[in-house]
C-alpha cells in the first residue's frame, strides 16, 4: 500500500518538474518579428514610416 503512495508522489513529482522547465523555458524564448522590408502590399510612403519608426 505504502509503496502505490511512493510510486504516486514520486510520479507526481518528475511531472511537477516537468512542467516547471517547461513553462520557464517557454518565458524565456525571445520572440522577434519579421521586418516589412518586401511588403508589395504596403505604398511607399507607408513602407518609409514603418522603416523610420523601427530605426528608433
Amino acid at each position: 500500500m505504502y509503496t502505490v503512495i511512493v510510486v504516486g508522489i514520486i510520479i507526481v513529482m518528475v511531472i511537477l518538474l516537468l512542467a516547471v522547465t517547461t513553462t520557464s523555458k517557454a518565458y524565456s524564448y525571445k520572440h522577434t518579428v519579421d521586418s516589412l522590408d518586401n511588403n508589395p502590399y504596403m505604398d511607399p510612403e507607408e513602407k518609409q514610416k514603418q522603416e523610420d519608426e523601427y530605426k528608433h
